[in-house]
């Protein structure tokens, strides 16, 4: 162990000694007030000029153990007050296992265009080469999950190459679960431990960004080693959602939110790229650039407030996101992607972004769909005249029975007129008129001694949305109801229309299912006679078709493992008997059991995991599943500043220095316990001696 002190705190300690040490001279230069004494001999004179010489304001310090005790003990104090440290050398013990993170992060290229897992695979490789004769290692590699890479083994080289063998993935970082790994390793009974046991040495190679940091623990002693340069640049987009318009389904609305993880400001142009999907030329995307370029200035997410408005006094404006409309009548793939153009500080030309997978994102937009429709009904000349001028691509008027027979059909809105369905499809848009959906906390109000629904007789309307989608541009305050059902209903439901005795219609959402209710019967309103209906059932028809696609196609994160619905596999003619994911690392076939039974309520089709970012397709292509986006989308895993502490707090963190891993000791509480205290007692003692003397 080499001692080269170093002080962590040596200004304050340097500002606390120009304050405290001239105060303890000061106590030794004070005057004392003297008395009056009568005098019988001139042997006492000598005594009189030596309380002169004491009292005098100037004057040599004279020999004095006390004073000499107090000053050793501020010494101690104000040393330990600046906080020395020194760095060993730590040597790997006879059991180790070290832990490597292969997640996105560790992607980041800091220095010599090498990244941060070369990093992390270099220093395992000294941790091998450093450990006693025979010594035992295991390797354990982790990202959202963790896998045991190489058991315990006294074989270098073969250490050598599992840590040779790690690639990188896209996932988030997790911990927890490589602990538990390590632990298990180890096979330790923690009985034993308490008995004095020796646990392994756990190397955590990481930057440290976990996210499950409140949770962890183990049984070894954690060891943690940072990796990466605090300095490195990274932009990245957190954040993409896209959504349709409510008025126009064609027209597409784009959201992206930027965050600056490096040093510095940075300015950037987000460019938005369009690629639509032909059926004709399935799995061919190309993308075409629009002329859609919007430049976002970004601050440091590592400033302080203070910063940021000192940046806002030097004419810079934060801009962190930007907003994209396009229109698009097909099924299409949008890209968003960041390119740095420059800085605002002096090292401007040497921004870089070091880490490319959060530099796009992919969003997948679903053709507009050709309308199906079921309207089940046991007879009503009004609503079936208004549903068929719809101009909706499939119509089907079903009676009860009828309708029982089709519920595996899927449609994207069924109308149900005084018809209270016993079930429902697993998903879809559904419109009551008069009756109430299953299987919801919607109800009637019921009579408590006879137990019968509760009606409200003429009822008007009091006041309704105007602004909701379903109802903009309409006047149906002339509308008058001879009865109408007394609703119950949750509060997450949506009142649009209100009566003068209470709600008449509700839209409530559960799932992946969407419920209109209308709390009366057509047949009891003048509504089918007014020129508001048919605008009623287009608006509802619009919204209720384009509602479930709203947010467009789901994106995924690395690490996800996504499902395919059996009734989605089921609409393919002829039935697959596997189904192929090709992505960024190639092609993965998935065999479907029994390709003929594929039914509605079977179980779902699990895809493998997905380790890295970009986008996937199926072949053949699965309706409503053709391309899957898989995005990074995580400020943690962009946030590549090196943590400085380790992970959870648990155990201590080793700092590189040279080729050697250093350990930091600090020497505060030494100086406390060993020095300060002691002689604060041997202080006490002598003045007490001294007092009583």
């Amino acid at each position: 162990m080499s001692f080269l002190p170093t002080f962590l705190s040596w200004q304050s300690a340097a500002l606390a000694a120009a304050i405290a040490v001239p105060a303890l001279l000061l106590l030794y230069f004070l005057k004392l007030r003297r008395k009056q004494h009568d005098i019988a001999s001139t042997f006492l004179w000598k005594k009189s000029v030596q309380d002169l010489q004491v009292n005098s304001p100037f004057q040599r310090l004279r020999r004095n153990l006390l004073l000499l005790l107090q000053a050793l003990v501020l010494l101690a104090i104000l040393l330990a007050y600046a906080r020395p440290v020194s760095f060993q050398t730590i040597k790997p013990g006879a059991m180790n296992i070290i832990l490597i993170d292969r997640s996105g992060s560790m992607q980041a290229r800091d220095v010599d265009d090498a990244s941060r897992l070369d990093e992390a695979r270099q220093k395992a490789r000294e941790i091998i080469d450093a450990m006693p004769r025979d010594a035992r290692a295991a390797i354990i590699a982790f990202d959202a999950s963790a896998e045991v890479v190489q058991s315990f083994s006294t074989d270098r080289a073969m250490l050598r190459r599992a840590v040779d063998s790690i690639t990188p993935t896209d996932g988030p970082t997790r911990l927890q679960t490589a602990l538990q790994l390590a632990d298990a390793a180890m096979a330790i009974d923690p009985a034993q431990l308490r008995a004095g046991t020796q646990a392994a040495d756990i190397y955590i190679l990481s930057d440290g960004r976990v996210r499950d940091a409140d949770s962890l623990s183990t049984f070894g002693t954690v060891r943690y080693i940072p990796i990466g340069n605090p300095q490195t640049p990274n932009l990245a987009i957190v954040a993409l959602s896209a959504r349709r318009n409510y008025e126009s389904p064609t027209d597409v609305q784009i959201f992206a939110r930027l965050a600056n993880f490096g040093p510095d400001p940075v300015r950037a142009d987000v460019v938005l790229s369009i690629s639509p999907i032909d059926p004709a030329s399935p799995g061919v995307d190309q993308f075409v650039t629009q002329q859609v370029r919007q430049t976002a200035q970004i601050l440091p997410a590592r400033w302080t407030e203070d910063q940021r408005r000192e940046a806002e006094k030097n004419g810079i404006t934060a801009r962190d996101s930007v907003e994209f409309r396009v229109e698009l009548t097909t099924a299409a793939v949008i890209r968003i992607e960041h390119k740095i153009s420059s800085g605002t500080s002096a090292n401007a030309s040497n921004i870089t972004d070091a880490l490319p997978i959060d530099d796009v994102a992919h969003v997948v937009v679903p053709p507009p769909k050709p309308l199906s429709i079921a309207l089940v009904t046991e007879g009503n000349y009004f609503l079936e005249r208004a549903v068929s001028a719809l101009g909706a691509a499939d119509l089907k008027i079903l009676t009860p029975d009828q309708y029982l027979k089709d519920v595996p059909t899927v449609h994207d809105v069924i109308f149900f007129d005084r018809i209270r369905p016993t079930q429902l499809p697993e998903a879809g848009a559904f419109v009551y008129f008069g009756s109430l959906p299953p299987g919801t906390p919607i109800t009637q109000t019921t009579d408590v001694q006879s137990q019968l629904p509760l009606f409200h007789t003429d009822e008007t309307v009091l006041d309704w949305k105007r602004d909701h989608p379903l109802l903009r541009g309409l006047n149906i305050g002339r509308l008058f109801i001879a009865e109408s059902m007394r609703l119950n209903l949750p509060p997450e439901a949506e009142i649009i229309i209100e009566g003068r005795q209470g709600p008449l219609a509700a839209l409530y959402r559960a799932e992946r299912r969407t419920h209109l209710v209308v709390g009366f019967d057509l047949l009891q309103s003048n509504w089918p006679l007014r020129e508001t209906f048919p605008y009623f059932l287009f608006n509802t028809l619009q919204f209720l078709a384009t509602s479930s696609e709203l947010n467009l196609r789901e994106s995924f994160q690395p690490g996800d493992a996504p499902r395919l619905p059996r009734s989605a596999v089921s609409r393919i003619t002829p039935a697959p008997e596997s189904i192929t994911l090709v992505g960024p690392e190639g092609p993965t076939r998935i065999r479907i059991d029994a390709p003929g039974t594929a039914q509605t309520g079977a179980a779902d089709i699990v895809l493998p995991v997905f380790r890295r970012v970009g986008l996937y397709r199926t072949d053949p292509e699965i309706p409503s599943y053709e391309r899957l986006a898989v995005n990074l989308l995580d400020e943690n895993e962009s946030d590549i500043l090196p943590s400085n502490t380790p992970p959870g707090s648990v155990g201590t963190m080793i700092a590189a220095s040279g080729e050697e891993q250093k350990q930091r000791q600090e020497w505060w509480w030494w100086l406390i316990a060993v020095g300060a205290l002691p002689l604060l007692m041997i202080e006490w003692w002598i003045y007490t001696r001294r007092l009583h003397a």
